[in-house]
């Protein structure tokens, strides 16, 4: 995404060009919602760099003051997980690359990719076979995680200007349109298997240009709460739609965590350290903001707190390979 506008409510119309920023969203999956893992090249202590962190603006931390970097259409914050994870391993900073870019895509780590302001080369160029530590954070973008949530929001404010079902019996109008009505057929899932395939090709490419580097996929923090409960105000959703949103991201999160092990790389689990913390829960306490942020943060994206939990997520991960 790179482009994230706020959506607003005037009666039953919104206004939603909303979060199509990069929204490297995605979280752990159907039946296990966790477990971080370690990669092949664990060490018996982490890593002093070079560390190079790949992905999406989940990764980069957009409005997340200060912004850093080059191109400034990237959206890097010196305070997302990957700062915050160099400074704590004391990774010097000629051995730390940031190249994350918001609306980034698995595609944009083989490619150049142009953003609003300059264009980001290709991620995975940051690589060598120097590169001791490699995070990858994306996936969303692959899916239309942001326009999935646009459309849903939409549905969301026409559900209450109707009667919030009360005359149609749906609680979930967003989801019927992206899921057949015999359940066989549900096309966001299909979007997440495909993004599936992508990351175990780009995964056999990190290897390929990283070999001696510990490398780990970080998965995507709780966006909304599982039940759906609390999303009508600051999300405008149905609740069904809410919980279908909710299962997306955990499936995505999944298919992340799978294809990581099998690419003999690590998972960083995010979504059980952020459960509760999610875009509906308190301001004081969430590490996702909702469509209007009152932190500082792109709508719909990790603020500092949720990138200081990613980061702490990602020490933990890296402590446990000791």
């Amino acid at each position: 995404m790179g482009t994230y506008t706020r959506v607003g409510l005037a009666g039953a119309a919104v206004t939603c060009g909303l979060l199509l920023l990069a929204l490297s969203v995605g979280h752990n999956g159907d039946d296990d919602p966790a477990a971080s893992t370690q990669p092949k090249n664990a060490a018996a202590t982490p890593p002093k760099g070079p560390y190079v962190a790949l992905g999406d603006s989940y990764t980069s931390g957009p409005r997340i003051p200060a912004q850093t970097g080059t191109p400034a259409g990237c959206d890097r914050s010196d305070r997302n997980y990957p700062a915050l994870v160099a400074q704590k391993l004391e990774i010097k900073a000629a051995d730390f690359r940031d190249v994350s870019c918001s609306g980034a895509t698995l595609a944009d780590l083989s490619a150049p990719q142009t953003t609003g302001d300059g264009v980001n080369p290709a991620q995975l160029s940051a690589l060598s076979a120097s590169t001791r530590l490699v995070t990858i954070g994306i996936g969303g973008n692959d899916i239309g995680f942001g326009s999935l949530v646009e459309s849903c929001v939409k549905q969301g404010a026409l559900y209450v200007a109707t009667g919030s079902g009360k005359y149609t019996g749906d609680d979930a109008p967003c989801r019927s349109r992206y899921v057949s009505d015999s359940g066989a057929t549900d096309e966001v899932r299909q979007r997440i298997e495909a993004a599936g395939e992508r990351l175990a090709d780009t995964l056999q490419e990190v290897e390929r240009r990283a070999p001696q580097a510990q490398v780990y996929v970080v998965g995507y923090p709780a966006i909304l709460p599982a039940k759906g409960a609390g999303c009508d105000d600051d999300m405008t959703l149905a609740p069904d739609d809410a919980t279908y949103l909710d299962d997306k991201e955990r499936q995505l999160n999944s298919v992340l965590r799978e294809q990581a092990a099998s690419a003999g790389a690590g998972y960083v689990d995010t979504y059980t350290p952020s459960a509760g913390r999610d875009a509906c829960s308190a301001r004081e306490t969430r590490w996702v903001e909702p469509l209007i942020p009152a932190n500082a943060a792109a709508p719909v994206h990790p603020n500092e707190r949720g990138e200081r939990g990613m980061a702490d997520a990602v020490l933990r991960t890296l402590k446990a390979s000791r």
